[in-house]
């Protein structure tokens, strides 16, 4: 088979520097370890995770499969914990939940961000705390806010006048006093993909303070006894890397504390800063050291507070992907490997934008490697595709294998840990595929994958 090998001549020669190629790295066989789970490395040339070998995942559950280190999530939440120690530390539910993450984050001190119903019954389901539970949801229903309320949530972010009624009159038929953060919109925009970027007035998301909705929402909440205002919350976007945003978006909302202050004489105690925190998807990627972190928001909440002659509210923040994302891989069998003369190689693989949609949807960006085996070979500049119709059903745009990748051989995607079982789908009707736990040389299931049977449940 002719194989099409990196660096390729002429054709990209002319190319313009952004549209060329990346180039190859040194060793396709290297594990970086600031992409791939803490717990990764090379045994007898097979990527293992948690002590586990690739392929006896791969033999024991079936491949597409998603590969969970218990031991590199758990030290992210510790290390939250510990970096934002006196702030409030809420996991971002909708990365990735399960029941297992949530006894894990019950088990290292973390509160819960939860967006449905579903996900709040995920929570209930194996005791987490509901004080240490926020409820959020642009279009939260009355049996969702019923639920929350009768759970005792600790916190339900208010995101439109409608809601604001309809919580009032619920908290009142049932004889609650919820605590209520206001959503703000504040005009900043992260540097990423429109898609995910959500604080700028032309989205759905808040109430937005440019326009006086967030403020009229105070004089909403406090007209109703009711309802306990305690804070502001602010989401600025995701994959975000440095803080400058937030800064931007804290003294914005300082504005409104102040001008709360002096019009209703309330001082709110609290402030959520909200998460989208960026983890490394590729070598270029760059991720916001923890502890870095932790002291640049405390040290922007408390100049901006003190510049607008504010007590310094407590602290909260959101990290959803960066906990859950750099600790999953995915792992897939090879089926196809077609080269097209002069381009690339087309590698398919037996799961797809069913399993990981991230790059069909937002351009994302990953990196893959041959998992079973280690390689000489010369690299191969390679698009890692799915077996879905689509043609935008990609999963790593550009990335390289060793060109003697065949069919049969594993290929694991790194970072895949949020976003993905989340946002899976049956598209082709494709079951979704099975999360497995590895620790210490063991693994488990956490999440059994479907089956046909499962997919044909249901319908008459």
């Amino acid at each position: 088979m002719s194989r099409f090998v990196h660096p390729a001549g002429d054709r990209h020669a002319e190319m313009l520097p952004h549209e060329r190629p990346p180039q190859a790295p040194a060793d396709l066989n290297q594990i970086n370890p600031s992409i791939w789970p803490r717990t990764s490395t090379r045994t007898d040339g097979a990527l293992t995770v948690g002590g586990v070998d690739v392929r006896d995942l791969a033999r024991d559950h079936g491949t597409p499969l998603y590969i969970l280190d218990e031991d590199d999530v758990r030290s992210r939440m510790h290390d939250y914990a510990t970096a934002f120690a006196g702030s409030d530390v809420h996991y971002a539910g909708k990365a990735f939940l399960c029941k297992e993450i949530v006894r894990w984050l019950k088990d290292e001190g973390l509160g819960l961000d939860v967006a449905s119903g579903g996900e709040l019954a995920v929570a209930l389901s194996v005791g987490f705390p509901a004080e240490r539970i926020t409820m959020h949801g642009n279009n939260k229903s009355s049996a969702e806010l019923t639920r929350a309320l009768d759970a005792g949530v600790g916190h339900i972010v208010v995101d439109s006048f409608e809601e604001i009624a309809r919580l009032g009159y619920l908290a009142e038929r049932l004889g609650k006093r919820p605590k209520v953060m206001i959503r703000v919109t504040t005009g900043v925009e992260a540097h990423t993909h429109e898609f995910i970027a959500t604080a700028h007035d032309d989205q759905k998301f808040g109430l937005s303070l440019n326009a006086g909705a967030a403020a009229e929402s105070v004089r909403r909440i406090l007209a109703l006894p009711q309802l306990e205002l305690v804070g502001l919350h602010s989401h600025i976007g995701s994959q975000i890397v440095d803080t400058g945003g937030f800064e931007v978006a804290a003294r914005r909302l300082a504005t409104l504390l102040v001008q709360i202050k002096d019009e209703h004489g309330v001082v709110l105690p609290e402030l959520d800063l909200g998460g989208g925190y960026g983890i490394a998807y590729v070598e270029d990627d760059e991720a916001p050291d923890i502890k870095e972190l932790a002291d640049d928001l405390r040290e922007i909440v408390a100049k901006v507070c003190v510049d607008a002659g504010l007590p310094v509210p407590r602290l909260t923040v959101e990290p959803g992907r960066a906990i859950v994302g750099p600790g999953g891989i995915t792992l897939y069998e090879v089926g196809t490997v077609k080269d097209v003369e002069g381009l690339r190689t087309y590698v398919s693989i037996d799961g797809g934008m069913s399993d990981n949609v991230r790059t069909a949807l937002y351009g994302a960006e990953y990196t893959a490697v041959l998992a079973s085996r280690e390689s000489a070979a010369e690299p191969m500049l390679s698009r890692l595709v799915g077996k879905h119709c689509e043609s935008g059903d990609i999963i790593a745009r550009d990335c390289h294998f060793p060109a003697d990748l065949a069919p049969g051989d594993l290929v694991a995607v790194a970072a895949t840990g949020a976003y993905c079982r989340s946002l899976a789908s049956n598209y082709n009707y494709l079951p979704r595929p099975a999360v497995v736990a590895v620790s210490r040389g063991a693994a488990r299931v956490i999440v059994q994958g479907e089956t046909e049977d499962d997919l044909l449940r249901g319908q008459l």
